[in-house]
């Protein structure tokens, strides 16, 4: 929706796939969102600077996290065949930044912000401004000598990030969410609520409950099985080869069957046993291995099988469970705990819809939401990296602690047209529209109107409002239909028998 109306409304243009201009009209808006951010991170405290897009790739390799932003980062060589990279994020020159600032505790603590253009090499970028390879981005970072002044800061820019969602009008939740590559010990997303979102939030009505569908914990509700262990036998199953066909064949619920996936992770071969109704959450498998990456590999079954096995703590509490026996329509019934060695029991499974909350145990719900903002405490990951210290009163050296804070201006703008906007076009709040007040001219040939057009015009700018003359030589309808497809709030309506103005809120189509 938002891609679609902000083409037409003539606010951004496509240049290539990824890659978008702003518009003279969307700059307008784009403008007023920065100010807002502008304005939050001062009176938090932030400093404004600007860091270079162009940085040399050994930065990262520093850092380690090269290797993790992989093929997502735009790499390039200069004439002396150097080679550097297009930004993707700063903590790596933020932190370098910091070494020139001061060492001693005295100097702590500060935070540093810049609103700049980051690139990243996405796989299928979507959705207008919401995915895309090149975007402004406002990010800042704390820098605090221990946890509770790192708390403090973070809790600073958690405030301003409220109140630039709320300036905005944005219906908005703060979910927990994984670090990634990041790093750090906590996430936390402003997600803006709407049906294209691309992240699934997962919400309770029992409690204030919020998190990312790839952290949200799954907890098990079925009591552990008391049944007697059966003798494990192979048992042909002629034609049934998914997991409904072979429940039907034996008469049982999926939830009966435990599903055997062989994964490569990061190079290692690796079985992942779930209950037959579950996904596997790779999120939470490479956080749990402490790995960067992992790729579906051939299929195997569990029983006899020569590779490290990571079992769902759910399928514990099962006995007697239905597995495939790496045999054309062959299954193994009767299969126990007992029957193959496992080596780590953990959380592993996607959380469905309806399963129990983890705070108060009432029933999940999911919505779809765009994440603009989020926050993280680094902690010391960056500064032990990179040798970012302070000299305590002791003149001892410690690693300072970190917090990162990064919000995307256009994924806003896309946000706000998601969630403002109706069969005519857009409806921007007053805070960010590209101008407040339209005045219309009905007939552009009509001296009087013109008069009192431009009277009105240079009397609203007079008290500091944004106000667009529109004096085309449009019909009145083409004008009327262009100002609600722009989304501006207010129109003045300028027509024959000047003696009254009319004032109209587009929407509310109230006429004073």
């Amino acid at each position: 929706t938002s891609g679609n109306l902000l083409v037409r409304a003539g606010m951004i243009k496509k240049s290539s796939s990824g890659i978008y201009m702003i518009m003279p009209m969307g700059k307008r808006v784009l403008k007023k969102i920065e100010e807002i951010v502008r304005e939050e991170m001062d009176a938090a405290g932030a400093q404004e600077l600007l860091m270079p897009a162009m940085i040399p790739e050994e930065i990262y390799e520093k850092s380690g996290r090269r290797e993790a932003f992989g093929s997502n980062m735009f790499a390039l060589k200069d004439r002396y065949q150097k080679n550097y990279v297009l930004g993707p994020t700063h903590e790596e020159l933020f932190t370098m930044a910091a070494m020139m600032k001061g060492s001693s505790y005295k100097d702590f603590p500060y935070n540093l912000y810049q609103i700049q253009t980051k690139f990243r090499d996405e796989t299928r970028p979507r959705y207008g401004l919401i995915r895309v390879r090149e975007f402004i981005m406002k990010d800042a970072y704390s820098f605090d000598i221990d946890e509770a002044g790192l708390h403090e800061s973070y809790m600073k820019m958690f405030h301003a990030y409220q109140n630039i969602m709320e300036r905005c009008k944005l219906n908005y939740k703060i979910v927990k969410a994984d670090t990634g590559a990041m790093g750090g010990s906590l996430s936390e997303e402003f997600q803006a609520i709407t049906d294209i979102g691309e992240d699934v939030i997962v919400t309770c009505d029992g409690c204030d409950f919020s998190s990312n569908l790839e952290i949200t914990e799954v907890i098990d509700a079925s009591e552990p099985s008391d049944a007697e262990e059966q003798v494990m036998e192979v048992v042909e199953t002629p034609n049934a080869r998914t997991m409904e066909e072979v429940a039907a064949f034996f008469h049982k619920s999926v939830n009966e069957f435990v599903k055997t996936l062989i994964y490569t992770v990061d190079g290692k071969t690796m079985a992942f046993l779930l209950k037959g109704n579950r996904e596997l959450n790779e999120t939470k498998v490479l956080k749990l291995l402490k790995a960067n990456e992992m790729e579906l590999a051939p299929f195997e079954e569990p029983v006899g099988l020569e590779c490290p096995i990571v079992m769902d703590r759910e399928v514990t509490n099962m006995k007697n469970f239905i597995v495939g026996a790496n045999k054309t329509d062959h299954h193994i019934v009767n299969v126990n705990l007992k029957d193959f060695e496992v080596e780590i029991v953990a959380d592993i499974a996607q959380v469905h819809e309806g399963d129990i909350c983890p705070v108060c145990g009432k029933p999940l719900k999911f919505c779809k939401g765009i994440e603009v903002g989020n926050t993280f405490k680094l902690g010391t990951k960056y500064a032990k990296t990179l040798g970012l210290e302070y000299q305590d009163v002791d003149n001892k050296l410690h690693p300072v602690e970190m917090g990162c804070y990064g919000f995307g201006l256009e994924r806003c703008m896309a946000a706000i047209v998601e969630q403002h906007n109706d069969e005519a076009g857009i409806i921007w709040p007053a805070s960010v529209a590209p101008f407040e007040v339209a005045v219309v001219v009905v007939s552009s040939k009509d001296e009087e109107q013109m008069r009192i057009g431009n009277e009105l015009y240079e009397a609203l700018k007079k008290e500091g409002i944004d106000v667009l003359l529109d004096d085309r030589k449009e019909r009145p309808g083409v004008k009327f239909k262009d100002m609600e497809l722009i989304g501006i709030p207010y129109r003045i309506t300028v027509g024959r028998g000047i003696q009254a103005v009319s004032y109209t809120h587009l929407r509310a189509h109230e006429t004073e």
